[in-house]
């Protein structure tokens, strides 16, 4: 039996949605898109058409995988939950490469290719990161915090998101403040 997933952002450029498996569940089919998928807990999986002889895949908390078209759906092949955030991509691949090109010197790129550019972001709890760009992305929170975003005009907006948001934002160039009392940890996916 398929574990149903819960959509959490549907528009023109992604589908995401998140998926909790139980040892043994496998996901439910999506619409077979090229994907990102972000894990929200350690655990292992497994390709779930293998059934019991696939090899399976022991990931951490925050690590990112990119799915083919069409690849199979994963089976928790272990013994605890399966918790993760699938980014399907429904437009066509794109030749451009955008590098590093808009990160604030901290984020660490995970994944690029021609459905999108992922990266991690972490702003320990009282620091500020120095201006840089955003494009339009999904934004998956592992660790939630209370933010300031400084505009170039001078503008000041406050936000808060919090651990498990999986969130659609518009692209900005800002500079990024943690105001609250915990760190923040979110990956960002930049769809092409």
């Amino acid at each position: 039996m398929a574990a149903p997933r819960i959509e959490r952002i549907r528009n023109e450029r992604v589908i995401a949605y998140e998926q909790t498996l139980a040892p043994a569940e496998a996901e439910a089919t999506a619409d077979n898109l090229p994907s990102v998928v972000v894990f929200l807990t350690d655990c292992t999986v497994a390709d779930a058409i293998a059934g019991a002889n696939a090899a399976p895949l022991t990931v951490k908390r925050g690590q990112v995988i990119f799915r083919e078209a069409k690849a199979a759906p994963f089976r928790d092949a272990g013994s605890a939950t399966v918790r993760f955030v699938r980014i399907e991509f429904p437009g066509n691949a794109s030749n451009e490469t955008w590098g590093e090109r808009g990160f604030a010197p901290d984020y660490r790129m995970l994944i690029e290719n021609g459905f999108a550019r992922c990266y991690n972001i972490t702003i320990p709890a009282g620091l500020s990161e120095p201006q840089h760009t955003h494009r339009d992305r999904v934004v998956v929170c592992l660790s939630g915090a209370e933010l300031r975003h400084v505009l170039p005009d001078g503008h000041q907006e406050d936000s808060s998101i919090k651990t498990g948001d999986c969130l659609w934002r518009l692209g900005q160039t800002h500079v990024g403040k943690n105001i609250g009392k915990t760190d923040l940890w979110v990956i960002a996916i930049e769809p092409k």
